[in-house]
Protein backbone atom coordinates (compact mmCIF):
# COMPACT_ATOMS: atom_id res chain seq x y z
CA UNK A 1 0.00 0.00 0.00
CA UNK A 2 1.35 3.36 -0.97
CA UNK A 3 1.60 5.57 1.91
CA UNK A 4 3.14 8.42 0.39
CA UNK A 5 1.55 12.26 1.81
CA UNK A 6 -0.55 13.95 -1.36
CA UNK A 7 1.07 16.99 -2.00
CA UNK A 8 -1.78 19.67 -1.89
CA UNK A 9 -1.28 23.02 -3.69
CA UNK A 10 -2.79 25.54 -1.05
CA UNK A 11 -3.07 29.26 -1.72
CA UNK A 12 -1.11 31.67 -0.22
CA UNK A 13 -3.22 34.55 0.59
CA UNK A 14 -1.31 38.05 1.47
CA UNK A 15 -2.14 39.22 4.46
CA UNK A 16 -5.94 39.72 5.21
CA UNK A 17 -5.78 43.31 5.88
CA UNK A 18 -3.78 44.03 2.80
CA UNK A 19 -6.46 45.25 -0.23
CA UNK A 20 -5.09 42.05 -2.56
CA UNK A 21 -5.65 39.04 0.34
CA UNK A 22 -9.06 40.51 1.64
CA UNK A 23 -10.47 40.28 -1.93
CA UNK A 24 -8.57 36.79 -2.38
CA UNK A 25 -9.95 35.37 0.56
CA UNK A 26 -13.62 36.83 -0.25
CA UNK A 27 -13.37 35.25 -3.83
CA UNK A 28 -12.40 31.70 -2.06
CA UNK A 29 -15.45 32.09 0.40
CA UNK A 30 -17.93 33.32 -2.45
CA UNK A 31 -21.13 31.38 -2.80
CA UNK A 32 -20.48 31.37 -5.97
CA UNK A 33 -18.88 28.61 -7.95
CA UNK A 34 -15.71 30.90 -9.29
CA UNK A 35 -12.33 30.05 -10.90
CA UNK A 36 -10.04 32.20 -12.17
CA UNK A 37 -7.20 31.38 -15.03
CA UNK A 38 -3.76 33.11 -15.64
CA UNK A 39 -3.11 34.78 -19.19
CA UNK A 40 -1.32 31.26 -19.62
CA UNK A 41 -4.47 29.48 -19.00
CA UNK A 42 -3.39 28.21 -15.98
CA UNK A 43 -5.74 28.05 -12.43
CA UNK A 44 -4.83 30.57 -9.77
CA UNK A 45 -8.36 30.37 -7.81
CA UNK A 46 -10.42 27.28 -7.95
CA UNK A 47 -13.10 28.72 -4.76
CA UNK A 48 -15.24 26.13 -2.43
CA UNK A 49 -18.36 26.62 -4.11
CA UNK A 50 -17.11 25.23 -7.60
CA UNK A 51 -15.21 22.61 -5.78
CA UNK A 52 -19.01 21.59 -4.70
CA UNK A 53 -20.39 21.91 -7.76
CA UNK A 54 -17.85 19.81 -9.84
CA UNK A 55 -16.64 17.55 -6.88
CA UNK A 56 -12.67 18.68 -8.04
CA UNK A 57 -10.26 19.85 -5.11
CA UNK A 58 -7.90 22.91 -5.43
CA UNK A 59 -5.33 20.93 -5.02
CA UNK A 60 -6.07 18.87 -8.37
CA UNK A 61 -6.17 21.67 -10.96
CA UNK A 62 -4.01 24.69 -8.94
CA UNK A 63 -1.27 25.70 -11.09
CA UNK A 64 -2.35 23.48 -14.20
CA UNK A 65 -4.63 24.24 -16.72
CA UNK A 66 -6.83 20.85 -16.23
CA UNK A 67 -10.09 22.67 -14.49
CA UNK A 68 -11.41 21.62 -17.89
CA UNK A 69 -11.46 17.90 -16.08
CA UNK A 70 -14.36 19.19 -13.70
CA UNK A 71 -16.80 19.85 -16.44
CA UNK A 72 -15.84 17.30 -19.25
CA UNK A 73 -15.14 13.54 -19.94
CA UNK A 74 -12.26 14.87 -22.54
CA UNK A 75 -10.70 17.92 -22.87
CA UNK A 76 -12.51 21.14 -24.04
CA UNK A 77 -12.12 25.25 -23.75
CA UNK A 78 -13.99 26.94 -21.18
CA UNK A 79 -15.80 30.06 -21.28
CA UNK A 80 -12.33 31.31 -19.39
CA UNK A 81 -10.20 29.64 -22.14
CA UNK A 82 -12.48 31.22 -25.34
CA UNK A 83 -11.52 34.97 -23.53
CA UNK A 84 -7.57 34.40 -23.48
CA UNK A 85 -8.17 32.69 -27.04
CA UNK A 86 -9.69 36.14 -27.74
CA UNK A 87 -7.03 37.93 -26.45
CA UNK A 88 -4.42 36.57 -28.68
CA UNK A 89 -3.78 33.45 -26.78
CA UNK A 90 -3.33 29.95 -28.59
CA UNK A 91 -6.40 28.44 -29.69
CA UNK A 92 -7.18 25.02 -28.35
CA UNK A 93 -7.26 21.83 -30.73
CA UNK A 94 -10.73 21.16 -28.65
CA UNK A 95 -13.90 22.25 -28.91
CA UNK A 96 -15.77 24.50 -26.42
CA UNK A 97 -19.29 26.13 -25.82
CA UNK A 98 -20.57 28.63 -28.03
CA UNK A 99 -20.42 31.47 -26.50
CA UNK A 100 -21.70 35.10 -27.28
CA UNK A 101 -20.06 38.67 -26.31
CA UNK A 102 -22.11 41.01 -22.67
CA UNK A 103 -20.08 43.91 -23.09
CA UNK A 104 -16.83 46.17 -24.51
CA UNK A 105 -14.46 44.06 -22.53
CA UNK A 106 -14.83 40.83 -24.32
CA UNK A 107 -16.59 39.42 -21.60
CA UNK A 108 -18.21 36.03 -22.75
CA UNK A 109 -22.25 34.15 -21.45
CA UNK A 110 -22.43 30.68 -22.47
CA UNK A 111 -25.11 27.64 -21.74
CA UNK A 112 -24.51 23.91 -22.45
CA UNK A 113 -24.48 20.83 -20.78
CA UNK A 114 -21.41 19.39 -18.45
CA UNK A 115 -20.57 16.30 -18.09
CA UNK A 116 -19.32 16.64 -14.68
CA UNK A 117 -17.38 13.17 -14.21
CA UNK A 118 -16.43 13.43 -10.98
CA UNK A 119 -19.58 14.05 -9.45
CA UNK A 120 -21.53 11.62 -11.79
CA UNK A 121 -24.24 13.46 -13.88
CA UNK A 122 -24.58 15.75 -16.57
CA UNK A 123 -25.62 19.60 -15.67
CA UNK A 124 -26.55 22.41 -17.31
CA UNK A 125 -24.58 25.34 -16.27
CA UNK A 126 -24.58 29.21 -17.39
CA UNK A 127 -21.21 30.72 -17.43
CA UNK A 128 -19.70 34.48 -17.50
CA UNK A 129 -16.33 35.08 -18.11
CA UNK A 130 -14.28 38.01 -17.98
CA UNK A 131 -10.86 39.26 -18.26
CA UNK A 132 -8.92 40.88 -15.30
CA UNK A 133 -6.61 43.49 -17.16
CA UNK A 134 -3.71 45.93 -15.85
CA UNK A 135 -3.38 49.99 -16.37
CA UNK A 136 -2.15 49.10 -19.57
CA UNK A 137 -5.48 47.10 -20.64
CA UNK A 138 -2.72 44.01 -20.50
CA UNK A 139 -4.83 40.45 -20.03
CA UNK A 140 -3.60 39.52 -16.46
CA UNK A 141 -6.26 36.93 -15.55
CA UNK A 142 -9.31 35.50 -16.44
CA UNK A 143 -12.51 35.08 -13.79
CA UNK A 144 -15.41 32.39 -14.72
CA UNK A 145 -18.43 32.74 -12.91
CA UNK A 146 -20.91 29.34 -13.01
CA UNK A 147 -24.62 28.51 -11.94
CA UNK A 148 -26.15 25.03 -12.24
CA UNK A 149 -29.41 25.61 -13.92
CA UNK A 150 -30.18 22.30 -14.25
CA UNK A 151 -33.97 22.40 -13.18
CA UNK A 152 -34.44 25.40 -14.84
CA UNK A 153 -33.60 23.90 -18.25
CA UNK A 154 -35.32 20.88 -17.43
CA UNK A 155 -38.42 22.65 -16.77
CA UNK A 156 -37.86 24.94 -19.71
CA UNK A 157 -37.66 21.72 -22.09
CA UNK A 158 -40.53 19.60 -20.04
CA UNK A 159 -42.90 23.29 -20.95
CA UNK A 160 -41.74 22.90 -25.05
CA UNK A 161 -42.64 19.41 -24.89
CA UNK A 162 -46.23 20.11 -23.75
CA UNK A 163 -46.19 22.48 -26.16
CA UNK A 164 -45.81 20.44 -29.09
CA UNK A 165 -46.14 17.44 -27.92
CA UNK A 166 -49.33 15.13 -28.11
CA UNK A 167 -50.06 13.72 -24.56
CA UNK A 168 -51.55 10.30 -25.12
CA UNK A 169 -49.28 8.73 -28.02
CA UNK A 170 -45.91 11.46 -27.54
CA UNK A 171 -45.82 12.32 -31.03
CA UNK A 172 -45.68 15.69 -32.48
CA UNK A 173 -48.62 17.28 -32.09
CA UNK A 174 -50.88 19.16 -35.10
CA UNK A 175 -49.39 22.92 -33.66
CA UNK A 176 -45.58 21.33 -33.73
CA UNK A 177 -47.02 19.38 -37.38
CA UNK A 178 -48.36 23.13 -39.19
CA UNK A 179 -44.89 24.73 -37.76
CA UNK A 180 -42.52 21.97 -39.49
CA UNK A 181 -44.90 21.56 -42.44
CA UNK A 182 -44.31 25.41 -43.03
CA UNK A 183 -40.38 25.24 -42.03
CA UNK A 184 -39.79 22.36 -44.57
CA UNK A 185 -42.03 24.32 -47.29
CA UNK A 186 -39.19 27.10 -46.77
CA UNK A 187 -36.64 24.99 -47.31
CA UNK A 188 -37.66 22.76 -49.88
CA UNK A 189 -38.29 26.07 -51.86
CA UNK A 190 -34.59 27.18 -51.58
CA UNK A 191 -33.20 23.99 -51.97
CA UNK A 192 -35.45 22.90 -55.10
CA UNK A 193 -36.01 19.62 -53.55
CA UNK A 194 -39.64 17.52 -53.07
CA UNK A 195 -41.13 17.54 -50.08
CA UNK A 196 -43.55 14.40 -49.54
CA UNK A 197 -46.88 13.82 -47.17
CA UNK A 198 -48.27 10.67 -45.96
CA UNK A 199 -51.90 11.01 -44.23
CA UNK A 200 -52.67 7.40 -42.02
CA UNK A 201 -55.85 7.01 -41.03
CA UNK A 202 -57.02 4.11 -38.26
CA UNK A 203 -59.90 1.95 -40.26
CA UNK A 204 -62.88 1.05 -38.62
CA UNK A 205 -61.72 2.90 -35.58
CA UNK A 206 -65.23 3.57 -33.99
CA UNK A 207 -65.78 0.11 -33.94
CA UNK A 208 -63.16 -0.87 -32.33
CA UNK A 209 -63.99 2.26 -29.66
CA UNK A 210 -67.07 0.37 -29.30
CA UNK A 211 -65.62 -2.94 -28.85
CA UNK A 212 -62.60 -2.50 -26.21
CA UNK A 213 -63.90 1.00 -24.76
CA UNK A 214 -61.93 4.55 -25.03
CA UNK A 215 -58.85 3.00 -22.70
CA UNK A 216 -58.17 -0.10 -25.38
CA UNK A 217 -59.27 2.86 -27.96
CA UNK A 218 -56.25 4.59 -26.30
CA UNK A 219 -53.70 1.63 -26.28
CA UNK A 220 -54.57 0.99 -29.76
CA UNK A 221 -53.47 4.52 -30.81
CA UNK A 222 -50.22 4.82 -28.87
CA UNK A 223 -49.16 1.20 -30.35
CA UNK A 224 -49.96 2.68 -33.93
CA UNK A 225 -47.70 5.56 -33.05
CA UNK A 226 -44.67 3.65 -32.12
CA UNK A 227 -45.14 1.33 -35.37
CA UNK A 228 -45.76 4.66 -37.88
CA UNK A 229 -42.55 6.67 -35.93
CA UNK A 230 -40.22 3.35 -36.36
CA UNK A 231 -40.50 3.41 -40.38
CA UNK A 232 -38.72 7.54 -40.00
CA UNK A 233 -35.44 8.71 -40.65
CA UNK A 234 -34.21 11.53 -38.20
CA UNK A 235 -35.17 14.20 -39.96
CA UNK A 236 -38.96 13.17 -40.78
CA UNK A 237 -41.92 13.85 -38.59
CA UNK A 238 -44.62 12.04 -37.46
CA UNK A 239 -47.73 14.00 -36.01
CA UNK A 240 -50.65 13.23 -34.86
CA UNK A 241 -53.03 15.23 -36.87
CA UNK A 242 -56.30 15.01 -35.69
CA UNK A 243 -58.58 11.86 -33.33
CA UNK A 244 -57.06 8.69 -35.04
CA UNK A 245 -55.13 10.34 -37.61
CA UNK A 246 -51.79 10.59 -38.40
CA UNK A 247 -49.11 12.88 -40.65
CA UNK A 248 -45.73 12.07 -41.62
CA UNK A 249 -43.55 14.31 -43.13
CA UNK A 250 -40.92 13.58 -45.71
CA UNK A 251 -38.79 15.81 -46.41
CA UNK A 252 -36.17 15.17 -49.58
CA UNK A 253 -38.09 12.36 -50.19
CA UNK A 254 -39.69 11.41 -54.10
CA UNK A 255 -42.59 9.96 -54.17
CA UNK A 256 -41.61 6.73 -54.62
CA UNK A 257 -39.75 6.92 -51.72
CA UNK A 258 -43.05 8.07 -49.99
CA UNK A 259 -44.95 5.28 -51.37
CA UNK A 260 -42.58 2.96 -49.95
CA UNK A 261 -42.38 4.13 -46.95
CA UNK A 262 -46.27 4.29 -46.52
CA UNK A 263 -46.56 0.38 -47.53
CA UNK A 264 -44.32 -0.45 -44.75
CA UNK A 265 -46.04 1.56 -42.59
CA UNK A 266 -49.25 -0.12 -43.38
CA UNK A 267 -47.75 -3.45 -43.34
CA UNK A 268 -46.24 -2.97 -39.94
CA UNK A 269 -49.59 -1.92 -38.41
CA UNK A 270 -51.31 -4.77 -40.14
CA UNK A 271 -48.91 -7.22 -38.22
CA UNK A 272 -49.36 -5.90 -34.75
CA UNK A 273 -52.63 -8.33 -35.16
CA UNK A 274 -54.51 -6.14 -32.65
CA UNK A 275 -58.25 -7.32 -32.76
CA UNK A 276 -60.92 -5.58 -34.94
CA UNK A 277 -64.06 -7.47 -36.40
CA UNK A 278 -65.52 -4.38 -37.46
CA UNK A 279 -62.14 -4.49 -40.34
CA UNK A 280 -62.39 -7.22 -43.61
CA UNK A 281 -59.26 -8.68 -42.19
CA UNK A 282 -60.36 -8.96 -38.01
CA UNK A 283 -57.47 -6.74 -37.59
CA UNK A 284 -56.86 -2.79 -36.74
CA UNK A 285 -55.33 -1.78 -40.28
CA UNK A 286 -54.33 1.96 -41.72
CA UNK A 287 -55.14 3.37 -45.01
CA UNK A 288 -52.86 5.87 -45.90
CA UNK A 289 -52.56 8.61 -48.91
CA UNK A 290 -49.59 9.79 -50.12
CA UNK A 291 -48.78 13.16 -52.33
CA UNK A 292 -45.17 14.76 -53.36
CA UNK A 293 -44.39 18.54 -54.29
CA UNK A 294 -41.67 20.15 -55.84
CA UNK A 295 -42.35 23.64 -53.71
CA UNK A 296 -42.82 26.73 -55.71
CA UNK A 297 -43.76 30.44 -55.08
CA UNK A 298 -47.01 30.59 -56.78
CA UNK A 299 -48.43 26.98 -54.59
CA UNK A 300 -48.71 26.63 -50.50
CA UNK A 301 -47.96 23.76 -48.05
CA UNK A 302 -52.03 23.37 -47.75
CA UNK A 303 -52.21 22.44 -51.24
CA UNK A 304 -49.57 19.51 -50.22
CA UNK A 305 -51.90 18.66 -47.61
CA UNK A 306 -54.85 18.74 -49.90
CA UNK A 307 -53.47 16.42 -52.61
CA UNK A 308 -52.68 14.00 -48.99
CA UNK A 309 -55.88 13.88 -48.12
CA UNK A 310 -57.93 13.50 -51.75
CA UNK A 311 -55.68 10.28 -52.12
CA UNK A 312 -56.45 8.87 -48.49
CA UNK A 313 -60.18 9.21 -48.55
CA UNK A 314 -59.25 7.48 -52.40
CA UNK A 315 -57.67 5.01 -50.24
CA UNK A 316 -60.71 4.36 -48.02
CA UNK A 317 -63.41 4.58 -51.13
CA UNK A 318 -61.07 1.36 -52.26
CA UNK A 319 -61.72 -0.85 -49.54
CA UNK A 320 -59.34 0.61 -47.10
CA UNK A 321 -55.81 -1.44 -45.47
CA UNK A 322 -54.12 0.31 -48.75
CA UNK A 323 -52.06 3.12 -49.68
CA UNK A 324 -52.79 5.89 -52.63
CA UNK A 325 -51.35 8.03 -54.73
CA UNK A 326 -52.35 10.61 -56.89
CA UNK A 327 -54.75 9.70 -59.22
CA UNK A 328 -52.29 9.62 -61.98
CA UNK A 329 -49.87 7.48 -59.96
CA UNK A 330 -52.39 4.78 -58.97
CA UNK A 331 -50.13 1.70 -61.22
CA UNK A 332 -47.38 2.97 -58.83
CA UNK A 333 -49.13 2.31 -55.97
CA UNK A 334 -49.95 -1.38 -57.07
CA UNK A 335 -46.50 -1.74 -57.79
CA UNK A 336 -44.87 -0.78 -54.31
CA UNK A 337 -47.60 -2.65 -52.33
CA UNK A 338 -46.90 -6.39 -54.62
CA UNK A 339 -43.00 -5.07 -54.32
CA UNK A 340 -43.04 -4.61 -50.39
CA UNK A 341 -44.75 -8.01 -49.97
CA UNK A 342 -42.61 -9.65 -51.88
CA UNK A 343 -39.62 -8.62 -49.85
Amino acid sequence: MNNTPKIQHVMEYPPADQPHGFALKMMELLVIPTFVLDCHGKVLIWNRACERLTGVEPWEVLGTADHWKGFYHEQRTTLADLVIQGRGGEPSRSSGPTARRVGPDASLRAENWCDMPRIGRRRYLAADASPIVDNEGKLMAVIETLRDVTDEKCAQVALEQLATRDGLTGLANRRCFDNTLHAEWQRALRQQQPLSLLMVDVDNFKQYNDAYGHLGGDECLQRIATAVASEMRTNDLVARYGGEEFAVILPNQALKGAAIVAERIRCRVEQLHLPNLGSARHVVTVSIGAATALAAPDNDPSQLVAAADSALYRAKHMGRNRISLPSADSDLAAAITEAVKRS
